[in-house]
């Protein structure tokens, strides 16, 4: 069992020499350009000036204006029409008005069951 231990061992140091190599150092590398610091600073005056180039939509331009044949009277007419109808998205918008269900229960009776539940009369317990 110690013949094992040590053979562990030396895997893993052998795995930490290998992957322990560093890289070297080569100091700051020298600043390349053709350009003078006054060209530097007007394009990036330039640059701060124009459209943000990676903006959502930002290639896709100004919207064309949408003409339309409709007065806006007629709009607006259609739109507060829209606004006092029935939500189109709400659960249940399309199965119109619940049906009256007619009874041959008279109110009374309905009432004095309803009295009953409340107080906790059961008439089966009877």
């Amino acid at each position: 069992m110690k013949t094992s231990k040590i053979i562990a061992a030396a895997a893993l140091s052998l795995l930490a020499v290998a992957g322990a190599q560093a890289e070297t150092y080569e100091g700051v590398h020298p600043l390349v350009s053709a350009n003078s610091r006054a060209e530097v600073s007007s394009q990036a005056v330039i640059a701060a000036h124009s459209a943000d180039p990676y903006a959502e939509g930002a290639s896709a331009g100004v919207a064309p204006v949408l003409a339309s044949n409709v007065d806006r009277a007629t709009i607006r007419s259609q739109a507060v029409a829209a606004a006092h109808s029935a939500d189109p998205y709400a659960d249940g918008a399309s199965a119109g008005v619940a049906p009256i269900l007619a009874s041959n229960i008279d109110r009374a009776a309905v009432r004095a069951e309803a009295r009953a539940a409340a107080r906790g009369f059961n008439q089966a317990s009877l």
